[in-house]
C-alpha cells in the first residue's frame, strides 16, 4: 500500500530547497494561505518557546529543512541549537544563511515578525546574528534509523524540535512510531518534545514535485507519542489548511511533551 511513498533517493534527487522556500516562506503583503500558516508557526513558536518554559542548554532541531523560522524564538530560550536534516541541498542552503554567503534566502520579513511579537527588543539584524551564534553545528539526520544523527557524540539534548518533518519521512504508522523512539535517545529525561506538523495530509507539492505525507489524525499522533515514552503536556489544533493546489491537510498541531524521567519499557 505504501510503495509510492515519495523515498529518500527521490528527496535527495528532486527536493529543491529554493522552490521549497519560495513556495511556503515567501512572506510577502499577499495574504495566502501560506503566509496565514507561517504566522501561525510563528505565534506558536514564541509561545512555546519565548513565553513558555521550554527553555535550556541544548536543543536540536529534527529536520530543520532549509528554513531558520522554527529557530527564532527558540534561540532566545537555548544557549546551543543544532539544526538537522536528510537532505545535502537542504543543508547546504542552511550553511548558507548562516555563513551570510551571496544568494542566500532572505529571512528579514519573517524575522521582522517575530521580533513584533517579541515586543521589538531587538531589530531584525541583532536577531539574524544572535541565531547565528546559537546555532552550533549543522548535521545530517535520518529518523529511521536506531542512530538519527549517526556517530556524532552529542550530549543528551533538553529539547528535540520537529516541524514539518516526520509525516513527510515515515511512510507508515510503525515507521512514525519507531522515529519517535528512535530521537528518545537524543534526549534528557525529562526534556522537552516539542512537534508542529499538519493533520491528515497525504501529499505536498514542491514547485511541480509531489512529495508524500503520512495521514495521521490528532489520536494516532498523541498515542504514538506516549508509547515513545513522553507524556503530553499540551496539545492544539487549527483548522487552517494550505491552498488546495499546495498540500490536502486538515489542519494543524502543536504538541508539547516530556520525556519521562525513567526508563519505559515499550512492547
Amino acid at each position: 500500500m505504501e510503495s509510492g511513498f515519495t523515498s529518500k533517493d527521490t528527496y535527495l534527487s528532486h527536493f529543491h530547497p529554493r522552490d521549497y522556500l519560495q513556495k511556503y516562506y515567501n512572506f510577502g503583503s499577499r495574504d495566502s494561505a501560506e503566509n496565514q500558516i507561517l504566522r501561525h508557526l510563528l505565534k506558536t513558536l514564541f509561545k512555546i518557546f519565548y513565553l513558555g518554559d521550554v527553555k535550556g542548554d541544548l536543543l536540536i532541531d529534527i529536520g530543520s529543512g532549509p528554513t531558520i523560522y522554527q529557530l527564532l524564538s527558540a534561540c532566545e530560550s537555548f544557549k546551543e541549537i543544532i539544526a538537522t536534516d536528510y537532505t545535502d541541498q537542504n543543508l547546504q542552503e542552511l550553511e548558507k544563511w548562516l555563513k551570510k554567503e551571496p544568494g542566500a534566502f532572505d529571512w528579514s520579513s519573517v524575522v521582522t515578525y517575530v521580533c513584533d511579537l517579541e515586543g521589538n527588543r531587538v531589530k531584525g539584524p541583532e536577531k539574524e546574528e544572535k541565531l547565528r551564534q546559537v546555532v552550533k553545528q549543522v548535521l545530517k539526520c535520518d529518523v529511521t534509523q536506531s542512530q538519527p544523527l549517526g556517530e556524532v557524540p552529542l550530549p543528551q539534548a533538553d529539547c528535540l524540535l520537529s516541524t514539518l518533518c516526520l509525516d513527510a519521512a515515515c511512510p507508515d504508522l510503525p515507521t512514525y512510531r519507531t522515529a519517535l523512539k528512535n530521537l528518545s535517545s537524543l534526549l534528557k529525561p525529562g526534556g522537552f518534545l516539542v512537534i508542529i506538523d499538519v493533520l491528515k495530509s497525504s501529499y505536498y507539492m514542491v514547485g511541480e514535485q509531489r512529495f508524500s505525507s503520512l495521514s495521521l489524525d490528532q489520536e494516532e499522533v498523541e498515542a504514538a507519542v506516549k508509547e515513545a515514552g513522553y507524556t503530553i503536556e499540551q496539545f492544539e489544533v487549527i483548522s487552517q489548511s494550505y491552498s488546495s493546489t499546495t498540500a490536502d491537510n486538515e489542519g494543524l498541531f502543536s504538541l508539547v511533551g516530556r520525556k519521562l524521567g525513567r526508563s519505559v519499557d515499550i512492547l
